[in-house]
């Protein structure tokens, strides 16, 4: 009895060093210091700021990253989401054609210089709001999918917080100055990761360095596109209340990064700052993307089944980074059944796979059945029925 009690205690204090420490791939915690580099963040001028893992959430440096700031046109990250999401759902099409409002057509500021009474196309508007930062382009969106733009915003704050961006209320589709119109660094960077995990084919969109519309050609406001080829969105916004912002990410080999910076003095400070930070993390930490869903991180023997093993992998892809050149301080150790019986069905949990780096852990993962494994037939059910006996 002494002994079960002590094995029950011990296992209750791993499952809480652990929960401390485990990072779920839509939550952004700060890095573990065991793995926390030694080279110090680069001095940013901004009002706040934040670097990250895209894989693992982890936060590699931040300031004020929960200060509450004026979104500006990072506000179309999220009008952008709901357009891609109405895609992916087949409710709306690229080639539906979209009626321009007066409403649209008068929106100051950035614009793809849409006309009234016409027709626009989803793809187009889609471009001017991504590439050309079009206000209007944000507004004829906000109207076709919301009904009118402060249907939209109701949209835009629901999705919101299924994100978990606590920290944000939206009041318009393109980032226009309000007095309820608010987010963080921190809630943007979930909202552009989240956007990337969701939609990897539209989100090329935010690579793209140009575009033509209505024979004016206009370049995408995110300078670090022409700077660093492994540089590949997402968004910059700017007002005068606000200041100067970019939320940039980067991907090297399978080591992706994000960093955002609001309120810096310029164009040029915001691109120099966002670049700063993704060298810093470059050279500070090396990434490592052990395994993507689908992927069997092991196999199971399986009983009564038409297989002789399940497969089970991670329902999301499981990485991380840690310092530079410290890639044999990494060690996974799986806690997995010996045998499992059929049927199963996909998505069935079966034990979990955790992450160290010096013998500590660092994340844990459930792991899952890659397939559906049915019953085999009556003569194999048998024979393993009778193997098993032995």
């Amino acid at each position: 009895m002494t002994r079960v009690l002590v094995a029950l205690i011990l296992l209750c204090q791993s499952f809480l060093l652990l929960s401390a420490v485990s990072a779920t791939a839509d939550t952004l915690v700060p890095i573990p210091d065991s793995v926390k580099s030694v080279v110090p963040n680069p001095d940013i001028k901004a009002k706040s700021w934040m670097l990250i893992d895209f894989e693992s959430g982890w936060i590699l440096g931040s300031e004020n990253h929960d200060l509450r700031i004026e979104p500006a046109s990072l506000t179309k990250l999220m009008t952008s989401y709901l357009i891609f999401e109405a895609l992916k759902k087949g409710d709306i099409k690229l080639t539906d054609q979209v009626y321009i409002s007066e409403k649209a057509w008068k929106t100051g500021g950035s614009r793809m210089f849409v006309q009234v009474d016409t027709h626009v196309d989803v793809e187009s508007l889609l471009k001017g709001l991504i590439i050309q930062s079009g206000n209007d382009a944000a507004v004829a969106l906000a109207e076709y999918l919301g009904g009118s733009e402060e249907g939209f915003a109701v949209r835009m704050n629901h999705k919101a917080a299924e994100l978990g961006m606590v920290n944000t209320h939206f009041t318009n589709s393109n980032g226009l100055p309000g007095p309820d119109h608010y987010s963080t660094a921190k809630d943007i960077v979930i909202l552009g990761r989240s956007l990337i995990r969701t939609f990897p084919d539209l989100f090329t969109l935010y690579s793209t360095r140009e575009y033509t519309y209505n024979d004016i050609t206009q370049k995408n406001r995110n300078a670090l596109l022409w700077r660093d080829p492994s540089v590949d969105g997402l968004k910059t916004g700017y007002t005068k209340a606000a200041g100067y912002g970019l939320v940039g990410t980067a991907k090297r080999d399978d080591m992706r990064l994000m960093a955002i910076v609001t309120g810096t003095e310029s164009r040029k400070s915001r691109a120099d700052s966002v670049q700063a930070l993704l060298q810093y993390g470059y050279a500070a930490y090396d990434g490592l993307l052990l395994y993507k869903p689908g992927a069997n991180v092991s196999t199971v023997p399986l009983w009564m089944g038409q297989e002789s093993d399940a497969g089970i992998g991670v329902p999301k892809p499981l990485g991380l980074v840690y310092p530079k050149g410290q890639r044999d301080k990494l060690s996974a150790a799986l806690d997995i059944p010996e045998s499992l019986e059929a049927p199963l069905t996909a998505g069935t949990d079966v034990g979990s796979i955790v992450l160290k780096y010096d013998g500590e852990p660092l994340m844990e993962q459930r792991l899952l059945l890659n397939a559906n494994y049915p019953e085999g037939p009556i003569w194999s059910r048998l024979i393993d029925s009778v193997k098993r006996l032995f």
